[in-house]
């Protein structure tokens, strides 16, 4: 069974640092980012917490066609 996935764009407070992601589990991922799980990484670095679009694909090999431009 093919599993979906999902695109995202995060920002933080003050719309000055765009992340673009991709993730089988939405739900999961935002809260790792929320939770600055990966200190050293951009999202906790520039406190990109704040999830502005996303987008649900039947596969997760369309999300990743779809982050890079490719669709």
């Amino acid at each position: 069974m093919k599993k979906g996935g999902y695109i995202y764009i995060m920002t933080n407070n003050t719309n000055t640092a765009l992340y673009v992601g991709v993730t089988p589990d939405l739900k999961w991922r935002i809260h790792r980012h929320k939770a600055n799980y990966y200190p050293g990484s951009f999202t906790a670095r520039y406190r990109v917490h704040k999830l502005v679009y996303y987008k649900k694909f039947d596969s997760i090999i369309d999300a990743i066609a779809e982050e890079k431009g490719s669709q």
